[in-house]
């Protein structure tokens, strides 16, 4: 019983003396960064913004943001620091912003690389490409959460809902470094103060930019990616056109010859019919609707993924895919020779289960 005793003792103490050693941060006496952009500098230097909130009292928060340049990328926060009578603290960031000039021209690895060896920052970090200057962007106003929010909150609104395949820091790199495959990010736009639109998805090879595609491809390349839990997509036929909501699907590579390499990617896809122009979505109308969907999807993904032996990238991941079925698989030159001799055939099974409000 002594002995039991002395043993919370011990632990008790041990507790304190750890809880001493935790260095207290007052939210008041921080600048807890929400959001950085960079952008591209006429000179050798890097431009870089921060996002803080300054919290009021039965107000939103109000957006602030701190501007600097520096030489070396790395200590573009240290350039900050000198601006701010707080210190910059980045546990609570939702979002990492690139201008379309840096991302196209500099890269984008050197700025990330801080990011994933911080230890405050998680791997559900977004990133995403501006269709402009970063820094413009992030001193709009787009509603009562902060900036940042919204901005996370539209790609993660996107992914759920819409067009846009999964991602965030740990896909990214996780691409990056995988032998077969090619990251990438979407891509936003400012419409004016209070507006921001994401109007793509942007490619990256080495780090930079070197394709982007537009909101309407979105779909097809999400398809190849990523499931469908729910979506949207029009459908026209000589009868009318056909709104398909509550899109469900999946995708299943195989791989049917080793010589010459052959992969057909099966795409099984579900949705229901929410509107029609024309007269009658009655079963000979929804056969027609599901055969056009089938066409349209074969030829937008194969124009898809010639655009990607084009550039020489795989955002698909079909090199991964081989790998994962082929034994001692080298793929150092996949996108150079083996990606632009590799056959995809596209074989879509489209199944209109429900028609709804027609007219």
């Amino acid at each position: 019983m002594i002995k039991f005793m002395y043993k919370i003792i011990f632990v008790v103490c041990i507790s304190f003396v750890l809880t001493g050693c935790v260095k207290k941060e007052i939210l008041d006496d921080i600048n807890l960064i929400e959001a950085i952009g960079f952008d591209h500098s006429d000179d050798t230097e890097t431009i870089g913004t921060i996002l803080y909130p300054i919290y009021q009292p039965e107000k939103p928060p109000e957006n602030r943001t701190l501007t600097a340049k520096a030489h070396i990328k790395k200590s573009i926060l240290q350039e900050l620091q000198l601006q701010s009578a707080n210190p910059i603290v980045t546990g609570s960031m939702e979002i990492v912003l690139f201008g379309k000039e840096l991302a196209t021209n500099e890269g984008v690895l050197e700025l990330i690389d801080p990011f994933q060896r911080d230890p405050g920052v998680g791997s559900g970090l977004y990133l995403a490409v501006v269709d402009g200057q970063a820094k413009e962007l992030m001193e709009g106003e787009y509603g009562i959460r902060g900036n940042a929010t919204h901005l996370s909150n539209l790609i993660k609104t996107n992914i759920e809902n819409e067009d846009l395949p999964k991602t965030n820091l740990h896909k990214f790199l996780s691409a990056y470094y995988q032998k077969g495959k090619t990251p990438f990010m979407p891509q936003v736009k400012q419409l004016s103060k209070d507006k921001v639109l994401l109007n793509g998805i942007c490619f990256f090879k080495h780090g930079k930019v070197v394709q982007t595609i537009s909101p309407k491809e979105m779909f097809f390349f999400r398809l190849l990616v990523d499931k469908y839990s729910n979506g949207l997509h029009r459908v026209k036929i000589d009868e009318g056109e056909a709104a398909i909501r509550s899109i469900r699907s999946v995708h299943v590579f195989k791989l049917t010859n080793r010589a010459p390499m052959e992969i057909i990617v099966q795409l099984k896809v579900h949705g229901i019919i929410n509107e029609f122009t024309g007269n009658k979505a009655d079963p000979p109308i929804i056969k027609k609707l599901e055969k056009a969907f089938e066409e349209e999807i074969t030829e937008q993904c194969l124009m898809l993924i010639d655009d990607f032996k084009e550039k020489k990238i795989d955002p698909v991941g079909f090199g991964h895919f081989v790998k994962t079925r082929t034994r001692k698989c080298d793929l150092s030159d996949w996108t150079d020779t083996q990606f632009q001799n590799l056959t995809v055939k596209i074989k879509p099974d489209v199944t209109i289960v429900e028609a709804g409000v027609i007219e």
